[in-house]
């Protein structure tokens, strides 16, 4: 039976569903490339066992298993109405490979089977510490002896100062009956506090770091972070323990960026070397300090598999990867291979500076193919040809420069390539998947998004989301521009060109081929687009 905690929660969940969309540092790919490149081998996700806990309405797993109709993907979670809602939109899309459950988490056992791929986000803070533990004795007992375990949490220190926040707002807010009152008097509570607080009081600081996060985000999003029941942080390497405890061993952040010493400059990296004394776990939760980290996305798997996890890079492990990244010139301007320095915007916003031709020729192939993955035998080839020096030349540079990137977070990385669309073809094709899904329709509401095949949500236009049904492979440019004219003609679409409407056939036309050409490109980019 259900405690008054879990049933409290259950009802909450009900009454408050979790926005359910794709998180990307969950994909199975990721898992799967991530864990390659420390050292562990995981299961291809094409035919994976994929387990999600507390997986809402499916956001996050239907994508997945439309990906790789080989793989058996289950979701769980609390809230019968989530999980109720998640199975219809998994019935419409034809899913056969993915079942939602309304289970309790404590109630799982070996009887559930076995997983290759378990995934806890946005979970294990907001939920009893009984709950937690079954959280981590899942992980355990029902993850493959080659596994890889994905759980998000709230950490210390920067979830001290949040605290201040969550107080204030439940003081006011809780003793309202409606979710939306109980945000309401939330919000009002910390307008008067920001109006009020001491300019030099910590509290001041506090509000001046969170309230531009209170205004940005959306109510869903409040009520769980600050308003719901449960919300109980932990430093890094107390949630370690309880993980060892449990028989499950650290490997890896998802974010592999956030681990690595030397992107936190010399200062740093030569004390913390010196102070950790080779323990990775010590090390990051000294980062943890540094940087005031409020949230953590850690990967586990099983105790025994602890003494295989490497994390010097090894090159050969390196060779095998495929790898992606976007790189555009500060000034707006193109790559030139020279040796003139040029800074560069990547992945995450992240500024790189280009300094030798070889290194701008790594940056023009990754960003021209992007969202397409490139493995390093091509990488290689292609900068070769770009600058005209043998491969043998450019090969350890090519080499350097992917580690460099990597481990500042500026590349993407998978074990197998990636079936996106390096350019756009001329019988275009998009994900199934996306142009069967009927909530892209323009009836469905002014908004849409569709998940890519980097397991992100990408916003899409009303022409892109009317051309999408018709990416099949059989549809040329010219017949996509027609089919415009057509819904236009109609008066389903209207097209305005210098505050006018189009009316005339030939206007039309030509004003649709320009915008079929841009909408194929923006969904090539967006990752919509498949190579086959």
């Amino acid at each position: 039976m259900p405690d008054s905690v879990t049933s409290q929660l259950s009802d909450y969940y009900d009454q408050i569903p979790y926005e359910s969309h794709p998180f990307p540092q969950t994909a199975a790919e990721h898992l799967e490339a991530v864990a390659f490149l420390f050292g562990l081998d995981a299961s291809p996700p094409a035919n994976a066992r994929v387990l999600e806990l507390g997986c809402a309405s499916g956001g996050n797993l239907i994508p997945l298993a439309a990906r790789f109709p080989g793989a058996k993907v289950v979701g769980v979670d609390l809230s019968s109405v989530q999980t109720r809602h998640g199975q219809a939109a998994v019935e419409r899309a034809g899913l056969s490979n993915l079942s939602l459950r309304h289970f309790d988490i404590g109630d799982i056992d070996e009887s559930f089977g076995q997983f290759d791929y378990i995934v806890c986000h946005g979970v294990y803070s907001w939920v009893p510490a009984s709950v937690q533990e079954a959280i981590l004795r899942v992980c355990a007992r029902n993850l493959a002896p080659n596994g890889v375990a994905y759980i998000s949490y709230n950490v210390y220190p920067g979830w001290k100062s949040r605290e201040i926040v969550r107080d204030a707002m439940i003081l006011r807010g809780s003793p309202r009956g409606e979710p939306d009152e109980k945000l309401s008097y939330a919000r009002g509570m910390l307008d008067f506090l920001e109006q009020s607080a001491n300019p030099n009081s910590v509290l001041k600081a506090t509000l001046d770091e969170m309230m531009p996060v209170v205004r940005s985000a959306n109510a869903s999003y409040l009520m769980h972070e600050f308003l719901e029941p449960c919300n109980s942080p932990c430093y890094f390497k107390e949630f370690v323990a309880r993980a060892n405890s449990a028989g499950l061993a650290y490997f890896a952040d998802a974010e592999p960026a956030t681990m690595f010493v030397q992107n936190y400059g010399e200062q740093v990296r030569g004390p913390l070397l010196r102070e950790c004394g080779g323990s990775q776990v010590m090390m990051e939760q000294y980062l943890d300090f540094l940087v005031n980290r409020s949230f953590r996305q850690s990967l586990l798997v099983r105790q025994e598999r602890a003494s295989q996890i490497r994390y010097r890079l090894d090159a050969d492990r390196l060779r095998q990867l495929e790898y992606a990244g976007v790189f555009l010139s500060e000034d707006g301007g193109a790559l030139t291979l020279d040796a003139c320095e040029q800074p560069c915007h990547a992945l995450r916003n992240l500024k790189v500076t280009l300094r030798l031709p070889v290194h701008k020729a790594v940056a023009l192939v990754l960003d021209e193919r992007y969202p397409a993955s490139v493995g390093v035998d091509a990488l290689v080839t292609a900068v070769s040809q770009r600058t005209g020096e043998r491969r043998a030349q450019v090969e350890a540079f090519v080499m350097a420069m992917l580690e460099e990137l990597l481990i500042l977070g500026a590349v993407r990385i998978r074990r197998v390539p990636v079936d996106a669309a390096a350019h756009v073809p001329e019988l275009p094709r998009a994900l199934a998947s996306v142009r069967s899904a009927p909530e892209l329709a323009l009836a469905a509401g002014p908004q849409a998004q569709a998940c890519n095949q980097w397991h992100e949500q990408v916003p899409l236009s009303v022409i892109e989301r009317c051309l999408l049904p018709l990416l099949d492979g059989a549809h040329s440019h010219e017949a996509l521009a027609e089919f415009l004219v057509g819904e236009a003609r109609a008066e389903r679409l209207r097209f305005i060109k210098d505050e006018q409407p189009l009316t005339e056939v030939e206007a039309l036309r030509d004003f649709t081929r320009q915008q079929v050409a841009l909408a194929l490109k923006d969904l090539r980019r967006k990752g919509l687009l498949t190579a086959t």
